[in-house]
């Protein structure tokens, strides 16, 4: 296929994803008490991952990482394979994107979609995954 077409594929594949997605109610914080000390930063979310969550939440990813001596067009570089990775190198990799300080276009705008727990959820499959 050409780079173009399969751009184009995913983009529509990130977009139905994105309009199937349904939001989540942020947790609501306990008020503070006047003598209680200033608010500690937001808790993580939960470490343990749920894997059959994941297992959906990776569909896209076989595309790229599922596919041995899988190589993108432009540039010319080998796509890592993510099966088997520990959760803590995949939550850290995935958020990193999410931020922005990892740069890829194509891992940025995935690890966009993703809220914390899902990625704690895709972390959690993959790791587990053979």
């Amino acid at each position: 296929m050409r780079p173009l077409t399969i751009a184009a594929c995913f983009a529509l594949t990130l977009a139905a994803l994105s309009a199937h997605a349904q939001p989540q109610e942020p947790a609501k914080a306990p008020a503070p008490t006047p003598t209680a000390p200033a608010a500690a930063p937001a808790a993580a979310p939960s470490s343990k991952g749920n894997a059959e969550t994941g297992r959906q939440l990776t569909y896209t990813c076989q595309g790229c990482h599922g596919v041995t001596g899988y190589k993108n067009a432009y540039p010319n570089y080998h796509v890592p394979k993510i099966v088997g990775q520990s959760p803590e190198y995949l939550v850290s990799a995935l958020t990193e994107y999410k931020k922005g300080t990892r740069k890829h276009p194509t891992m940025q705008a995935q690890a966009q979609s993703f809220s914390d727990q899902d990625i704690a959820d895709i972390a959690a499959f993959l790791s587990s995954a053979k």
